[in-house]
């Protein structure tokens, strides 16, 4: 069983949801908010965490996760949104944009992409 992460980012907080098992809680977007994160997911075998692209709001969660050795993705919040739409949840909350986004990964598959290392452009 793939267990799959959806995070919902603001400016202020991670709204997490664990699929397919079901949990769902709130962290600050800070550094101890994300270390606490890695701390909760570390355990349960996660294969991949994603969070929508928030105009730079997710750039400390995915460097602490990816740190972490998570498989982590950004996802593009118009193709979730249309997937939200598509399964008829139209209601708006954090929590289900968490919810929605670890569905969405779940069905969709994205492909992870190679993270290069700081000033490596060789092959690119």
């Amino acid at each position: 069983m793939d267990i799959v992460v959806g995070i919902d980012v603001s400016k202020d907080g991670l709204d997490v949801a664990v699929a397919p098992l079901g949990g769902v809680f709130e962290l600050a977007n800070t550094q101890a908010g994300i270390d606490d994160l890695v701390q909760r997911l570390q355990p349960i075998g996660v294969h991949m965490v994603a969070l929508e692209a928030t105009g730079g709001f997710e750039t400390a969660a995915v460097a602490g996760l990816s740190a972490a050795g998570f498989a982590v993705v950004v996802v593009n919040p118009a193709q979730v949104r249309a997937y939200a739409n598509a399964l008829g949840r139209r209601a708006k909350t954090d929590a289900i944009d968490a919810a929605v986004i670890a569905a969405y990964v779940l069905a969709t598959r994205p492909e992870l992409r190679r993270s290069w290392p700081a000033g490596d452009k060789s092959s690119r």
